[in-house]
């Protein structure tokens, strides 16, 4: 993140972020965080995004949740 860019969202792919999630935090404990069936039951990164890419509130939670792993 730099200062002529507050954004950190911006340029991110919603790959690049659940896979960013999924290596820091893991998806067992990344299903406690945001508990959705996608972290929690067979979890993989490409059956996360289809969910993530329909779901609004989901997302909204993943990239609050990218964005304070972040800090």
């Amino acid at each position: 993140m730099t200062n002529n860019n507050p954004d950190p969202l911006h340029g991110v792919t919603l790959q690049k972020i659940v896979e960013h999630l999924v290596e820091h935090y893991g998806f067992e404990y990344l299903g406690k965080l945001i508990n959705i069936k996608c972290f929690t039951t067979n979890p993989s990164v490409k059956s996360s995004l289809t969910f993530l890419r329909k779901t609004d509130w989901a997302r909204n939670k993943v990239e609050k949740l990218y964005i304070k792993s972040l800090r």
